[in-house]
């Protein structure tokens, strides 16, 4: 069974207050795009798991593929499988790569081993994996609360749009870039977001990750003024980064190269 877990890009990012358990309560839209790892599954007589393309710094038991594998057989009969996994999703870009390869894993459990189990029961599995995970099993744009694990849905679409998407050659701490962000109440609500043409997004919506972020890695930043004099309805870092989008009506050259730039995607919205 093969199955193409995608990426997703943060349109606004608020951290707007410190919990008691140490982590934040955000408002976000998550929306899902057709950046595609490639993670295929066969049933077999041994637990194997193999990797391709981009490399990732962890090991093959603590990547997230294997932590739904096995968060799904200590619960239901699922057999041993071999499992394959293609990395085109950079890591450690705020695209949350690791967390749809986990979130898709369950799915794919869940229909090659007939497990039977709801969306919402497939949530619950997927929140013990990482705040992000669940949002990857409905995988569709939502206003995202909480720890970013509380999901309403929004009727919003980029579709017909470009979206470029530009990752530098370093990676940022996800840990240190909540560390040097103070929450705050924001001024704007992500909910109000569908009331507000994309040309007016820069105006009113914000990552609050940025200003730290690109205080350190003014790299960040360049990427996004470049974007923006290329043309760009809006852009944004995604998630505490490391990459940074763009959103375009019209496609560009793909000759032009961005400063500081390691990978890049140039990617059509087609629903």
């Amino acid at each position: 069974m093969l199955l193409f877990p995608n990426a997703k890009i943060n349109l606004g990012l608020h951290i707007t207050a410190k919990r008691p358990d140490g982590y934040h309560d955000i408002e976000t839209v998550f929306y899902p795009v057709p950046l595609c790892d490639a993670l295929e599954a066969v049933k077999s007589e041994t637990l194997s798991f193999s990797l391709s393309g981009l490399p990732l710094d962890a090991t093959a038991d603590d990547n997230l593929v294997m932590k739904a594998y096995r968060l799904m057989a200590a619960r239901y009969d699922v057999e041993p499988l071999e499992i394959y996994l293609r990395k085109t999703i950079p890591s450690g870009a705020g695209l949350g790569g690791g967390s749809a390869d986990a979130a898709f894993m369950l799915k794919l459990i869940n229909e090659l081993c007939s497990c039977g189990l709801s969306e919402m029961e497939l949530e619950t599995i997927a929140a013990e994996i990482g705040a992000d995970c669940p949002f990857f099993i409905r995988n569709k744009p939502v206003v995202a609360t909480g720890r970013g694990d509380v999901f309403e849905p929004v009727a919003l679409s980029l579709k017909g749009y470009y979206l470029y998407i530009i990752k530098p050659p370093f990676t940022v701490s996800t840990r240190e870039a909540y560390a040097s962000v103070k929450p705050c109440k924001p001024s704007f609500s992500l909910a109000s977001l569908t009331d507000i043409h994309i040309g007016e997004w820069r105006h009113c919506l914000v990552n609050d990750f940025e200003p730290s972020v690109f205080a350190k890695y003014p790299a960040i930043g360049e990427i996004k003024e470049q974007l923006y004099a290329l043309g760009a309805e809006y852009a944004a870092m995604s998630g505490s980064g490391s990459s940074v989008f763009g959103v375009f009506k019209n496609t560009i050259s793909s000759e032009i190269v961005f400063k500081h730039e390691s990978t890049k995607f140039c990617i059509e919205i087609k629903s």
